[in-house]
């Protein structure tokens, strides 16, 4: 009589199951995974016009959508580990910038990706063209590998004697190694001695006295 209750007992619970799953999907808000790059505090002026944008859009943060912060801190491996977490959580996009981009790209390939402020996407692989991104992301280019000659003209009119300049950059990035060479092959023609110097983290500028 107990085996035959527990039985009824285990096969109507199992019934309700598939009941209780649809009412947790149903009350789960679309989320967002807003993946940033640096610190809370470097991004809290986007943050906050992301968050303007979307309520202008219909969109009200803990009402109808559901915005999941998470901060790389200048990390590349901290961007994939993020990724990976929200893959987990099952956000229904990501939202970053372009060097933590790349990151979600080693991590996961089956969420889709919103990226802004990058400067080559095409160039480090991360999508096929402009028109035609393919794969999972989408977002915005700087093109500034098409400006990256014009720039440094534009420096040797301001700066007439300039015969020796030292571009930081984060050469763990590798949209940031193209440009650099961009700028050395535009530099030559114009006598210009280029120096490239790694800087991943603040630490890594020394103030000159």
């Amino acid at each position: 009589m107990i085996r035959r209750e527990f039985i009824r007992l285990l096969g109507g619970a199992a019934a309700a199951w598939p009941i209780v799953a649809r009412a947790e999907q149903a009350s789960r808000l679309p989320t967002i995974g807003l993946l940033g790059s640096s610190t809370p505090s470097a991004w809290a002026p986007w943050t906050t016009a992301f968050q303007q944008r979307l309520r202008e859009l219909g969109w009200t943060e803990g009402r109808s959508i559901a915005i999941e912060y998470r901060w790389a801190e200048g990390r590349n491996e901290r961007g994939a580990e993020i990724a990976a977490e929200f893959a987990r959580r099952k956000v229904d996009v990501i939202v970053t910038t372009g060097s933590s981009a790349l990151a979600v790209k080693e991590a996961i390939s089956t969420v889709p990706v919103v990226f802004a402020l990058w400067s080559d996407p095409i160039g480090s692989g991360y999508v096929a063209s402009l028109a035609r991104p393919g794969g999972n992301a989408t977002g915005l280019s700087l093109q500034s590998l098409d400006t990256a000659a014009k720039r440094l003209e534009l420096l040797r009119e301001v700066v007439p004697d300039l015969r020796r300049l030292t571009v930081l950059a984060r050469l763990d990035n590798p949209s940031n190694v193209v440009e650099a060479g961009e700028v050395e092959a535009a530099a030559r023609p114009l006598g210009i001695e280029i120096t490239i110097s790694n800087a991943k983290r603040a630490e890594d500028i020394v103030p000159c006295h």
